[in-house]
């Protein structure tokens, strides 16, 4: 798209601090930019440094802007994304130093005069509900972009449940544990009573910021002109369909963007030859997320369990959260590398998980089930064995098991127990049982749209029709990548053969807000015909 047309954009976008948040962020900034719109990502001096990397080509149009926390009472020094935190229990600080230091910079950047430093949009993650009204006053539209998927984000309904209020208000725990009366069509994706009861109070009650979860969630929505959602409609077509209709907003699938198997692998080449020394798809990649803050107790059963399955693993392994400083074996057995070395490894410390995943060796993962992490898996075609942790994972768990591309980790129900045997069953399920063969040919189907951008980035993007009559409201996006036939998409309310075309098919309804434009253009990479320009938002 590039400048064609003077249609060139400033994008400033304000992920949460945390490593699952800042990265697919900044693929996305990355994607962006190369459709030729100008990005300013805001950050933290220290997260920017250890998590950031802006190719050499992109640096005139990426702006890393650093970010300074201010000091605030319990919150750890130099503490500037989740991960450094000891536990659970600090995060509110945190979201206390977010709010005062990202509001006041976004602040900032909103005054600029017309001119290139001004935005045309703001792109928030959940914990910035803020954002949206100050982006308003100020003429600003905002977009809310989820790093959860449309199946999860589905179940906690529209903003006013999210807030405690209205039909689908959940107002005690079981609540948590029960399908939605609103989901129109069979399914398991809800949580477990141990899941539920570490989620609801975190996840609904109000903390020390002043605001809970769900009411970050629902004012950053709610605000939104529009919420992209990290989906694709090839994968969760029926839970995009659902987000439409509780929102009442236009809900547009951004696509995945795993990372690429690029990353640095100095001081991990002796992990690359043990890998290079096993057969195609019989290494199983266990590792569980930057969040996940795992007891000496539960890591030593996951050990247990990977040595009990008999296969190859690799193991990412991270120390448990009640280890003393210098405590290097802790959360393994005595003897276990002893007893599994030559056909298992473990690795310490940060590992270029991308570029891990993608070895020809890799065949397995054992995962928390986080969202970024089932994009990588899926992107490498990797089967998967799936042992949720906490946040969103039980419902991505389930969510995966339905579609038959993985295997759930058998679980005490009540306080969420797991045995060695269960996690060796779960993994020799996927990687050497007869049902395998079945999840290796999902997953290589899968590979085609979690890993490959010109499928996610030139496929046809339904607007859905936001549970209105379809003849309403109905935006397709067919742009056809050079090369390629035309392709036939009968979305919902549509049925067109285009080829780099936007089309609006609009009846009694209209369009409420020509500016949403601004973002599906982005995310198709079209060129269309400009015919009105005003205020930096396009009319087409």
């Amino acid at each position: 798209m590039g400048d064609a047309g003077g249609a060139s954009m400033h994008v400033v976008m304000l992920p949460w601090l945390a490593f699952g948040h800042i990265l697919p962020f900044t693929e996305l900034a990355k994607r962006i930019a190369r459709q030729g719109h100008r990005v300013t990502l805001l950050s933290t001096p220290r997260n920017t440094r250890r998590l950031i990397r802006i190719p050499p080509d992109l640096a005139g149009l990426v702006r890393v802007v650093d970010v300074t926390l201010p000091r605030v009472d319990r919150l750890p020094e130099d503490a500037e994304a989740s991960i450094d935190l000891p536990s659970d229990a600090f995060r509110p600080y945190l979201r206390v130093a977010y709010d005062t230091a990202f509001s006041a910079k976004l602040s900032d950047i909103l005054q600029q005069p017309p001119g290139p430093e001004r935005p045309d949009w703001v792109l928030i993650d959940y914990a910035a509900h803020w954002a949206p009204a100050a982006a308003a006053r100020h003429g600003v539209p905002c977009a809310f972009l989820s790093l959860f998927g449309a199946a999860a984000l589905s179940f906690f309904g529209p903003p006013e449940g999210l807030m405690g209020r209205g039909e689908h208000a959940r107002t005690k725990m079981e609540d948590l544990t029960v399908v939605p009366s609103y989901v129109p069509f069979p399914t398991t994706v809800a949580y477990r009573t141990f899941e539920a009861r570490e989620i609801f109070e975190p996840g609904l009650v109000p903390d020390d910021s002043g605001v809970s979860e769900g009411y970050r969630f629902a004012m950053a929505i709610q605000g939104s002109q529009l919420v992209g959602i990290r989906s694709s409609a090839e994968f969760e077509p029926e839970w995009l369909r659902v987000l439409g209709e509780l929102y009442q907003k236009p809900v547009i699938p951004v696509g995945l963007f795993p990372p690429p198997p690029t990353q640095d692998v100095a001081g991990h080449e002796a992990t690359l030859r043990w890998l290079d020394r096993h057969p195609p798809r019989s290494v199983v990649y266990a590792a569980f997320g930057s969040e996940a803050k795992l007891t000496s107790a539960q890591l030593e059963t996951i050990a247990l369990g990977l040595e009990a399955s008999g296969l190859l693993f690799l193991w990412a392994f991270r120390p448990p959260v009640d280890a003393d400083a210098g405590e290097g074996t802790a959360g393994l057995p005595e003897g276990f590398e002893e007893r599994v070395n030559g056909r298992g490894l473990v690795c310490r410390g940060w590992v270029p998980q991308a570029r891990l995943l993608a070895h020809e060796s890799v065949g397995g993962f054992l995962t928390h089930a986080g969202w970024n992490s089932i994009t990588e898996g899926l992107a490498r075609g990797v089967r998967l064995a799936l042992l949720p942790l906490n946040f969103d994972q039980g419902l991505n768990s389930r969510l995966l098991v339905e579609k038959k591309i993985g295997v759930e980790v058998e679980r005490d129900e009540d306080d969420g127990s797991f045995a060695p045997e269960d996690i060796a069953a779960a993994l020799r399920r996927v990687m050497v049982e007869d049902e395998g063969e079945e999840f290796g040919t999902k997953v290589k189907e899968l590979s085609e749209v979690f890993g490959n951008d010109e499928v996610q980035w030139g496929t046809p993007v339904s607007l859905f029709p936001m549970g209105l009559p379809h003849r309403c409201v109905s935006v397709v996006i067919h742009a056809r990548l050079r090369g390629q036939p035309r392709r036939r998409h009968g979305g919902r309310g549509t049925g067109c053969v285009q080829t780099g075309l936007l089309i609006l098919q609009s009846g009694r309804c209209g369009l409420r807000s020509w500016n949403l434009l601004h973002f599906v253009i982005l995310r198709s990479g079209l060129t269309p015909r400009l015919t009105h320009r005003t205020r930096g938002f396009m009319k087409v």
